[in-house]
């Protein structure tokens, strides 16, 4: 069974593999049926086909991403919720969002759902 520290590993790897551009590794973090729906209400993603496709339009729309885990994840079981600061530029223009992720985990910290809380009204101009 995964453990906290197992599950906040796989956050920490998750941020950094979305940041860098590591498509591979960040559809490596999931199991293969999980879904992902970001922001919530939008269509949900299933499976890593879909996330693949979900990861291609958000990373086709920046230059440079940077993503900063604000605080500490809260695991409680398989599951967690956290904070993070994505700051995405394109040309000069630089636009900063704080979602809270809420994700559900394997028994090997592989992530089984993702759902991301965040509207257009809380982008903000940095």
């Amino acid at each position: 069974m995964a453990t906290a520290d197992d599950i906040r590993a796989t956050i920490d790897k998750y941020l950094a593999a979305f940041a860098a551009g590591d498509k591979e590794s960040y559809l490596g973090l999931f199991a293969e049926d999980a879904t992902v729906e970001d922001p919530v209400g939008a269509p949900i993603c299933r499976g890593r086909e879909e996330i693949s496709g979900f990861w291609d339009r958000m990373r086709g729309m920046a230059e440079k991403m940077e993503l900063v885990l604000l605080g500490s994840a809260r695991v409680v079981g398989k599951e967690a919720a956290f904070v993070f600061r994505v700051t995405t530029t394109v040309g000069d223009n630089s636009v900063a969002l704080e979602p809270i992720d809420v994700m559900s985990f394997d028994d090997d910290a592989k992530i089984t759902s993702m759902r991301a809380f965040w509207g257009p009204e809380d982008l903000q101009a940095v």
